[in-house]
């Protein structure tokens, strides 16, 4: 067989091996018999941050395309095989990946194998002018239904351009922008598939009910005579300062429930210590009804309806810190961000308290061991630490890691980094023919 193994590492009775085959794709497996299913994760390395100025957009449509047919799986019939092998599948882009997943009865492991090698190797003659135009439409009208016609929905895009300077490969969100959308030709995206979707530029995860060597010997028969692709850029760099160095700012006037005021603040690389020390500050801070910033505004001065702070962890740049909060009827957005930065100021000074540091490590623990509980949620992390850290067993040790975070190093991190000079800024004041007043009553009952 043309695949090399490494040693077995385990954590919490989970386990994993890694293989790899000749032409250079990664093997995680994971065996689990406690249900009779099987977790199919596919990673592809790459995302909107391998796409280029004039052509964003490419990642996400190649989403869309993966799922209209291959050489010998016509039209809708991934789908199709899928659900009708009582399965359930589907796939995401993100700035730094694009993954598809399958979960299926045991049984039905070898049918999601073969699926998943015939488009990886026979997209290309399956896609044409007609796909390509079909899924672009279809791309942008998910675009116009997820954020272009919703209240709040560019806020994304508008604070990640606010956060990451012109021309940083973090830029652009995945969803792209029309215009690129609507300039991509055949011939690029034949390009981008060639580049990107070959076996050396993916991580494959295969965990639950499976014989181990079985299961090689599928994913050798299917995916071992796909070629290796040479010659793939390596993304852009994106690295910045660690702090933004000054408050960037944008006002917008829309039609939208409540006033809102909403900010990303830059913080440490994903897979880092102090990335971890950050999530556990922004637990604190702004993760759920216990947290700071909820019992200080929507609690105690009940001058918002909303508040919470949640972490986009990134790799290849910061990551972001995303505080969004939805004011209550006729309150001004001054008087919220006041508070937030008196409760930010606090907590820097301060730390955190015993409780509230085993509270927040008790709940990141409850959301890991959550998450690697499911079959889908283990084969997706394997995958992510594979490709984005070279080594599918750190998915294993992340509880372990975010318990041994102490208090000093979340107070350090909130100290450095959730200050007003390192942040973007949204805010949301209503227009629209209601009065502001009815208006912020509508989104206080959302």
């Amino acid at each position: 067989m043309g695949h090399t193994a490494t040693p077995e590492a385990q954590s919490g009775g989970l386990t994993a091996t890694a293989h790899r085959l000749a032409n250079g794709l990664r093997v995680v497996l994971s065996e689990d018999h406690l249900t009779p299913v099987t977790a199919v994760c596919l990673w592809y390395d790459v995302g909107s941050r391998h796409e280029v100025k004039g052509r964003t957009g490419l990642a996400h449509l190649f989403e869309h395309l993966m799922f209209q047919g291959s050489a010998s799986v016509k039209g809708n019939g991934h789908f199709e095989l899928v659900q009708g092998a009582g399965g359930s599948l589907n796939g995401t882009t993100s700035f730094e990946r694009t993954n598809y997943f399958e979960t299926m009865p045991a049984h039905q492991l070898e049918l999601a194998l073969w699926l998943e090698a015939d488009r990886m190797g026979s997209l290309l003659a399956a896609l044409d002018q007609e796909s390509l135009d079909n899924q672009r439409d279809v791309v942008k009208n998910e675009r116009r239904q997820r954020y272009d016609n919703v209240p709040y929905g560019t806020a994304f895009e508008r604070l990640t351009a606010l956060a990451y300077p012109d021309g940083h490969p973090y830029h652009h969100t995945p969803i792209g922008s029309m215009a690129d959308l609507d300039a991509a030709s055949l011939e690029d995206a034949q390009a981008f598939f060639r580049t990107y979707y070959a076996p050396n530029n993916a991580v494959l995860t295969v965990v639950g009910d499976i014989d181990p060597e079985q299961t090689l010997a599928w994913v050798e028969k299917y995916f071992g005579s796909i070629p290796a692709h040479d010659g793939k850029p390596e993304p852009r760099d994106g690295s910045l300062p660690g702090a933004i160095g000054g408050e960037l700012r944008e006002v917008i006037e829309e039609d939208v429930p409540s006033r809102a005021l909403m900010a990303a603040y830059r913080l440490p690389h994903d897979g880092t210590r102090e990335s971890d020390a950050a999530d556990l500050a922004l637990t604190i801070l702004g993760g759920g009804e216990s947290s700071r910033l909820h019992n200080r505004l929507v609690r105690r001065d009940r001058s918002a309806v909303a508040a919470g702070f949640g972490l986009l962890r990134l790799a290849g740049a910061p990551s972001l810190g995303w505080l969004d909060v939805k004011t209550s009827s006729g309150v001004e957005v001054p008087a919220i961000e006041a508070a937030v930065d008196e409760e930010l100021a606090r907590f820097a000074k301060e730390g955190p308290t015993p409780e509230e540091m085993e509270r927040a490590q008790a709940q990141l623990e409850r959301e890991w061991l959550d998450r690697l509980a499911t079959v889908g949620g283990r084969a997706d992390e394997l995958a992510r630490f594979a490709v984005l850290f070279g080594d599918p067993q750190l998915a294993l040790s992340a509880v372990q890691r975010v318990l041994e975070i102490t208090p000093e190093e979340v107070k350090e991190v909130a100290a450095a980094t959730l200050r007003p000079d390192n942040r973007a800024v949204l805010v949301y004041e209503p227009t629209g023919a209601a009065n502001d007043d009815d208006q912020d009553e509508k989104g206080a009952d959302q």
